[in-house]
């Protein structure tokens, strides 16, 4: 019965861990959301400014290809900037520790919102389109800093749902951008440098209140060596005293990274000893991106007008879709610790899968079917539901907890790189796959949903409520299998641990 009790307090979710959780998500992932769709709503407007801003400077207009180029450069820099970010993960947080990664990323935050809110005033698109290279970057940083530190300071039965709370939070910012860019709010001529410069809001609100909530456990303990500090921080977030037995378990983390030493990018690429780990973080992401998450929001716009809703009203309609989309990520933090990771990845791509087949069928047909539009509806939504329940949350977790801490800042650079690349080559190309394949579109977003559904069902393990050495050791059985040398994998992974009687 005390056994039991004391599982219960260890795992419980005090209120510091939900703020340090809520606070950190608020000022990174939801200021990362935010950006994303901040700028579609006042698009043309914010067009017509490049082009005035052209006329007052020549005394000409631009043509259309050269503006259409300028926006997208300002479109694209932010995935761009998100991969620059990713590269600076490793650095920043082997150097200021999780927290402070964090704090440093949210000073650069605020730079880019001021100069967005001034760009009008000061008749500068320049301003705008560096600031969307910025806020890319913070959003690298911030998109891979936010699920490790909250994975380091969850305990394992409540990592998952904690894991999951910062791609809510890119919902929620998304779901925001979405509200005030309606256009009886700040999609208008006045509100569109306003609608830009809030971004630094979270960023600063995270600089005041992030600093009284503690660091990581693990990153105070393996990498500064500061046991002291470690239990301190591991007493204030479980609310009780008694930390001795995950004190013990990170210490046992800690002398795996003593006989592994960190792990580089290029080391970590070409370790044998992580090849499973390193091959599903490449795969995860890459599925994440390339399965059309972006296209479908992208092409949500044409598919309401198809089925008669009237251009006023679209903004409503894609306001409703994010709405969607944050109440099923809310159903992901509710049942990831229930269900597991491996079924919501494996329901989410399989769902997103029909979605897709179906809607290539819709929009194939809704020329001739006259209720083929409200299909194609039914699609949308059926996929927003799919991405949102596994692909879109956890394959960040699930970086988190196949790698150890030694591992875990490049396997972030790699995952980050991946995500945010593919995020980039998306929006690059999918307008004139769009233009070449028309309808048909969607049958290669279909591909790659199914495959990587069959990679997940043949290779990922579920990590449920297992620690980070746990977890490990799952994986080194599957890197044995694959050509590695038993004896010497399990030495130089898992030391031999001499425990206190």
């Amino acid at each position: 019965m005390e056994q039991q009790d004391q599982i219960k307090k260890e795992g419980r979710l005090t209120l510091v861990l939900a703020l340090a959780t809520l606070i950190a998500a608020f000022g990174s992932s939801f200021q990362y959301g935010y950006n994303v769709a901040a700028v579609n709503s006042p698009a043309e407007l914010m067009k017509q400014f490049y082009n005035e801003t052209n006329y007052d400077r020549t005394g000409e207009f631009m043509d259309d290809i050269p503006l259409t180029l300028l926006w997208s450069v300002t479109v694209s820099l932010f995935p761009f900037g998100g991969f620059v970010g990713s590269l600076l993960v490793g650095p920043l947080v082997n150097k200021l520790g999780r927290k402070g990664a964090l704090l440093f990323n949210n000073i650069f935050s605020i730079v880019p919102a001021i100069l967005m809110g001034c760009s009008k005033v000061a008749g500068s698109f320049e301003l705008i389109i560096v600031s969307r290279l910025l806020v890319g970057i913070c959003a690298g940083v911030s998109s891979n800093v936010v699920p490790m530190y909250l994975g380091e300071l969850a305990p394992k039965n409540l990592r998952g749902a904690l894991g999951v709370v910062p791609q809510l939070l890119i919902t929620v910012g998304i779901l925001v951008a979405q509200i005030f860019g309606l256009r009886s709010l700040l999609a208008n001529d006045k509100g569109w440098p306003i609608l830009l410069g809030l971004t630094g809001v979270p960023a600063a609100l995270q600089l005041l209140l992030l600093p009284w909530f503690p660091e990581s456990p693990r990153y105070l303990l393996i990498q500064k060596k500061d046991e002291a500090a470690a239990g301190t921080a591991l007493r204030t977030l479980r609310g009780w005293d008694a930390v001795d037995a995950e004190l013990a378990e990170i210490r046992r983390e800690d002398e795996a990274e003593r006989a592994a030493g960190f792990v580089s990018v290029s080391q970590l690429c070409g370790s044998r000893a992580l090849r499973w780990q390193l091959v599903s973080t490449v795969v995860l992401m890459a599925g994440q991106q390339l399965s059309g998450v972006n296209a479908i929001f992208y092409y949500a716009d044409q598919i309401y007008l198809s089925a008669g809703v009237s251009e006023t009203d679209v903004q409503y309609a894609t306001v409703g879709t994010g709405a969607v989309d944050v109440v099923m990520t809310l159903c992901a933090v509710l049942v990831v610790e229930l269900l597991g990771r491996r079924l919501l990845l494996l329901l989410g791509f399989t769902v997103c899968f029909v979605a897709c087949c179906v809607l290539t069928a819709a929009l194939a047909l809704q020329d001739t079917v006259t209720w083929m539009p409200y299909v194609s509806i039914v699609c949308v939504i059926s996929y927003v539901i799919g991405h949102a329940l596994g692909p879109s949350p956890i394959p960040a977790l699930f970086i988190t907890e196949i790698f150890l801490q030694s591992s875990r800042p490049a396997a972030f650079m790699v995952g980050g790189s991946v995500h945010w690349l593919c995020n980039f080559a998306v929006g690059l190309v999918f307008p004139f796959i769009q233009k070449g394949l028309g309808p048909y579109s969607f049958i290669i977003f279909a591909v790659i949903c199914l495959l990587t559904t069959i990679y997940t069902f043949m290779i990922v393990p579920e990590t449920k409520a297992k620690t980070f050495i746990e977890i490990s050791k799952i994986f080194t059985k599957m890197n044995k299998v694959s050509g590695t040398h038993p004896e010497k994998e399990e030495l130089r992974v898992f030391p031999p641990v001499v425990t206190e009687q």
